[in-house]
């Protein structure tokens, strides 16, 4: 199945999150970003000016912008292109050849580019920690805590956050961080995370967590 154009839907508002039914809280000095497969190839059925996509790129922006301020590690998947048979295994099955090698499909979009000191994992299926080092990096990094974003919702970052769950890394799943396909799965995929592995937050919320002592609120 190849990725077809997705009309614009809204993002759910902070207002209709789930409760949580755990207690955690993210801490700086606990938690890595993980900024899930925003490449060109995955934004381009998206309109960029329009939701979800433009909520989607301004957020995982300020969230790694804090993420940064407060020396916390910013990680990103990328899926390698022009993939082999062998290297794409079922995943050719389901969505076919996959991006070319080209960096118009490769790259990580416009204004979220990583910068010196984060980190750039290659992403091989699903979840991100599928045929990569991510847990053996958290584990180095001494972090037990994973706040997701990026695309798409119900795919590799809902697996992403089961995947750490099953690791006993606690998860935020960002709602309006994310973007999928329809207005319905992206409320699938923050409904099972909330009520099966992680906590579902917004990037205000989590903004607000994670400021400094003595900074002004974040509306």
């Amino acid at each position: 199945m190849a990725i077809t154009p997705i009309p614009p839907y809204p993002v759910p508002p902070e207002s209709e999150l789930p409760e949580p039914l755990v207690g955690w809280r993210p801490e700086p000095a606990r938690a890595a970003l993980l900024v899930h497969d925003m490449q060109r190839y995955f934004l381009a059925p998206y309109q960029p000016l329009r939701s979800p996509a433009a909520e989607l790129v301004a957020n995982i922006g300020r969230l790694a912008g804090r993420a940064r301020a407060l020396g916390m590690p910013v990680l990103y998947t990328a899926q390698p292109g022009a993939m082999t048979p062998r290297e794409r295994g079922l995943l050719h099955d389901f969505w076919g050849p996959g991006m070319s090698g080209d960096p118009a499909d490769t790259a990580i979009v416009d204004g979220l580019e990583p910068e010196p000191g984060d980190t750039v994992l290659t992403k091989w299926r699903y979840s991100a920690f599928v045929g990569s080092d991510l847990e053996r990096r958290l584990d180095a990094l001494d972090r037990d805590q994973l706040i997701v974003c990026g695309v798409y919702a119900h795919v590799g970052c809902l697996m992403t956050a089961c995947d750490a769950f099953s690791r006993d890394i606690e998860t935020f799943f960002v709602s309006d961080a994310v973007a999928d396909f329809t207005e319905e799965y992206h409320r699938l995929a923050v409904r099972y995370a909330a009520e099966r592995c992680a906590v579902a937050t917004s990037t205000g919320r989590l903004l607000a967590a994670l400021a400094p002592v003595g900074a002004e609120p974040v509306s």
